[in-house]
């Protein structure tokens, strides 16, 4: 007995040195993402000026979907897993993840990076709230408070009836709602689909909506508004510069990869452990506002911003102590 303990305890040594390489990589995984997905912000708002939103993720959804079935879907398996019997729940969700992303960048548009970015990541709460109503899982009242803390911070904000308030901070918030009904339907769709199947098709649908919403809006013939989030979503489609084709190609390489790199963060280790680190996202989109654009919040800002991000990270400690971490695919709003 005594020679067979040295042989477990090398054993259980093995096992914890094996999460600790895969919890490292999970790790860099998601903090590699998280600045994947503020860099493809950054780009579009550079490029909202010039382009309308519409024809960008058009691009993009030809860009990453190339990359998606040249490189991710063999990596997974092969082309035999985009075969799906859930197609109502692919179109759904991908109908869901085009309102958010126009909306979002809409808002982006108008709003500094660091304070569209930290209203966006209200999506936990949602989640949390529509999993009550639509999943039947039971909200507490500590989580409910963390709700409630929240959505107060982007009040804080968002400072409706100022002097301050811009009505497009309000699109954001859409955003994470129709986001948080993505993360939903992801949980319907479960395991029984590959992430990249999934890609394929939030991509492929991009191509399709962006089409059709360029077949009305891409003559300019709605455009001329004052309003420049408007102004985005109905500006004429132009043939891009050349100078502007590497950034188009950018966004949509960095989209596809930085999505790759969450599903693999989140299939290495649990999502309690690794989710916090997405908000690396949040002092990376306030550092990226001040370098490019000068915008740098105010104290009242600020305090909107650590009011979300404290009751977000609250949600997530709460749901890995009751066992519902693993269920979270994708918890936090960043798959843009």
């Amino acid at each position: 007995m005594s020679e067979a303990d040295p042989a477990g305890s090398g054993l259980e040594q093995d096992a914890a040195a094996a999460r600790a390489r895969s919890n490292a990589i999970g790790i860099a995984c998601v903090t590699a993402a998280a600045a994947i997905f503020c860099t493809n912000d950054v780009l579009i708002k550079l490029l909202s000026g010039d382009y309308p939103l519409h024809q960008i993720t058009f691009i993009r959804g030809i860009v990453a979907t190339v990359v998606v079935l040249a490189i991710l879907v063999p990596l997974e398996g092969g082309y035999a897993n985009l075969r799906t019997r859930r197609w109502r729940l692919h179109l759904a969700r991908s109908m869901a993840v085009v309102i958010a992303n126009m909306t979002y960048f809409a808002g982006l548009a108008v709003l500094p990076l660091g304070e569209a970015t930290a209203i966006y990541f209200v999506a936990p709460l949602f989640i949390t709230l529509l999993s009550a109503s639509t999943l039947g899982e039971r909200v507490g009242p500590l989580r409910l408070a963390a709700v409630l803390v929240g959505l107060a911070g982007v009040v804080v904000v968002i400072r409706p009836g100022l002097a301050t308030f811009q009505a497009a901070a309000l699109l954001p918030l859409v955003a994470a709602f129709f986001y948080a009904l993505v993360q939903i339907l992801a949980r319907r769709l479960g395991m029984a689909e590959k992430a990249s199947t999934m890609a394929f098709y939030i991509n492929a649908s991009f191509i399709v909506f962006s089409g059709a919403i360029g077949l009305v809006f891409g003559d300019g013939g709605h455009s001329g508004w004052e309003s420049a989030s408007l102004e985005f979503l109905t500006r004429a489609w132009v043939w891009p510069r050349a100078a502007d084709w590497p950034l188009l190609i950018a966004i949509g390489v960095l989209i596809a990869f930085g999505a790759w790199l969450v599903s693999q963060a989140y299939r290495s280790c649990e999502a309690g452990l690794i989710a916090p680190f997405e908000y690396v996202a949040m002092p990376l989109a306030v550092t990226y506002g001040m370098l490019f654009w000068g915008d740098w919040p105010d104290a009242v800002t600020w305090l909107g911003i650590v009011l979300i991000a404290a009751s977000g990270l609250f949600v997530i400690f709460r749901e890995t102590r009751l066992g519902r971490g693993v269920r979270w695919k994708r918890p936090l709003p960043r798959s843009r």
